[in-house]
């Protein structure tokens, strides 16, 4: 049995990491849907479960591994920004972050310094701000 699997299996997609998360997603919809009893949160369990379903056993694994692609990329910006929101909140208390008006650069200065002239590294422009 588990050698007709493999073979079944061979030239299809399988498991990847967007499967992956769609049955987390899934499970966490079943799982509020039995306490909330929203007949529209298992339709949509369903309609992700068939989803994820269509894609471990599709055979057009290039256009998967761009989706894939596409997922693994949107959730590795996604946690280095989480990181980078973390690591200003830590830091809010001994510095003031301002955006460059020209180039949207994002710039930290310390606290209590009143006001100062501020140079963007990056366009080189002045803005005064109060710190």
């Amino acid at each position: 049995m588990r050698e007709k699997f493999i073979r079944f299996m061979n030239g299809r997609n399988g498991m990847d990491e967007l499967a992956r998360a769609e049955s987390w997603v899934v499970m966490i919809l079943l799982v509020v849907s039995i306490f909330t009893r929203s007949a529209i949160l298992d339709i949509l369990a369903i309609g992700l479960m068939i989803h994820m379903y269509f894609r471990v056993f599709s055979r057009n694994i290039n256009k998967r591994y761009a989706e894939n692609q596409k997922f693994l990329n949107a959730r590795y910006e996604w946690t280095v920004k989480a990181e980078r929101r973390k690591k200003r909140f830590a830091q809010r208390k001994q510095y003031k972050f301002f955006k460059c008006p020209m180039c949207k650069q994002e710039v930290r200065v310390p606290r209590g310094h009143g006001k100062i002239c501020i140079t963007c590294p990056k366009c080189r422009e002045q803005f005064v701000r109060r710190s």
